[in-house]
């Protein structure tokens, strides 16, 4: 097979990575890609919303699969565009990626199919949403509706917070359209996952879960930004907890979207809270987390091109199974010294010619080539990948890797994956009593 993967970041770094093993393909072209793609793949300078340019590549190459990253693509519809030349796509239509597209949309979904998640108010108004967020009790989350970058979430402790975060989105449109409405919600008390599947728009294959940390510092504090890291699998999500995901979340979506006439194929992401009373959605993405992702592929021994095709054409196959951990991952991601405002760029990377051996794999993301050198070019720059028999060795070699990692300005969380050592601990020693 001939694949195309859509994007430029450390998620289709992973995923070109994870392809390209694959004995079922021959070639792999990634569009746009970045410095480190480019050596396991053909890159081709078309960007993820050329959606015409991206179509006249596949046809002219003759491109069997195409695995699309980035949800912008899928939600301008590249999905139904390529189906409509007959071409194969991995992700869901526009109608589909609205999942994503629109929280206002997925709280509609939830709420009509019985699938736990947050309470919530939809506005249109700033006047009538800084009504509200003045006189509900506290905390809450104030959303962007619409699509934000991972950034459009904004955890409101006080009354100023929420007044802040209602006219940042609806008034000084920081997120531009996508603050047309926000979504006002409770604030969730437990502790995040993120739980991939693959679906045909009927059956379901869950990969192992991980957990993300969204916000810019240590301990989860400061602004959220896409992710600063993640780890799989997670322990909090056990083998009952997983259960009742499939059941009480990813079934019931994709149900629900088939009878909404939005039949859903390609990726489903639920990002979870992990309450005492269950799993409750936070968010559905349209396709494969990131970093999420650089933590979930490396631990998987699976070939996932036959999964990524059969759900493309809407054919997994009878009882596919879920895929299982071999071992634990932790990726720790390299930023840019004032992501997740602004920051420069073109800083030359030193380190990566180094030989990190089979557990470590280095994620490029915000990386290009200039004058044979490797500079940053984004506000994620690398996602540093430690594999290990155990979390603590998985940690380990991640942290041992970024160390030998330097650019200017270079900041990362020193503390991926320590909520999965204190969870093992804890189970350990009620284990010995």
């Amino acid at each position: 097979m001939r694949v195309l993967v859509v994007g430029g970041g450390g998620r289709e770094h992973a995923l070109v990575w994870k392809i390209a093993q694959s004995k079922e393909v021959s070639k792999v072209f990634c569009a746009p890609g970045n410095a480190g793609i480019e050596e396991l793949a053909e890159c081709v300078p078309i960007q993820p919303t050329d959606l015409d340019g991206l179509l006249r590549f596949a046809d002219k190459q003759k491109i069997d699969l195409t695995v699309v990253g980035p949800e912008a693509p899928l939600v301008a519809g590249i999905v139904d565009l390529f189906e409509s030349q007959g071409l194969a796509i991995f992700g869901p239509s526009k109608k589909a990626a609205e999942i994503e597209g629109s929280k206002a949309f997925a709280k509609y979904l939830m709420d009509r199919y019985d699938i736990p998640t947050a309470d919530c108010v939809v506005f249109e108004d700033a006047d009538e949403a800084l009504h509200y967020v003045k006189t509900e009790p506290l905390p809450l989350v104030v959303k962007a509706d619409g699509l934000a970058a991972g950034k459009g979430a904004i955890v409101c402790h006080t009354r100023e917070e929420a007044v802040e975060a209602v006219q940042r989105i609806m008034v000084d449109r920081v997120f531009g359209d996508a603050g047309n409405k926000v979504v006002v919600e409770e604030f969730l008390v437990g502790e995040e996952a993120s739980v991939l599947a693959i679906t045909d728009g009927e059956n379901v294959v869950t990969l192992p879960p991980s957990q993300d940390h969204k916000a810019i510092y240590d301990g989860d504090k400061g602004p959220n930004t896409g992710g600063m890291g993640a780890y799989s699998p997670a322990p909090v999500v056990d083998e009952e907890m997983a259960e009742r995901v499939r059941r009480e979340v990813l079934e019931p979506a994709v149900r629900g979207m088939a009878l909404e006439g939005r039949p859903y194929r390609g990726c489903l992401y639920a990002g979870l809270m992990i309450t005492e009373a269950g799993p409750k959605v936070i968010e559905f993405n349209c396709r494969f987390g990131d970093p999420e992702t650089q933590a979930v592929l490396p631990v998987i021994e699976q070939d996932i091109v036959p999964l990524l095709y059969g759900a493309a054409k809407g054919k997994l196959g009878e009882g596919p199974q879920d895929l299982q951990a071999a071992k634990w991952a932790t990726c720790v991601v390299m930023a840019s010294g004032g992501y997740p405002g602004s920051y420069e760029k073109g800083k030359e990377i030193r380190g990566l010619d180094r030989d990190f051996g089979e557990n470590v794999i280095i994620f490029h993301a915000g990386t290009k080539r200039v004058d044979g050198k490797i500079v940053t070019a984004g506000g994620r720059v690398l996602g540093v990948t430690g594999l290990g028999n155990t979390i603590t060795e998985a940690i380990e070699r991640a942290y041992w890797a970024v160390g030998k990692i330097v650019f200017d300005g270079a900041y990362y969380r020193r503390d991926i994956g320590q909520k999965a050592v204190r969870r093992l601990q804890a189970q350990e020693r009620r284990n010995r009593r």
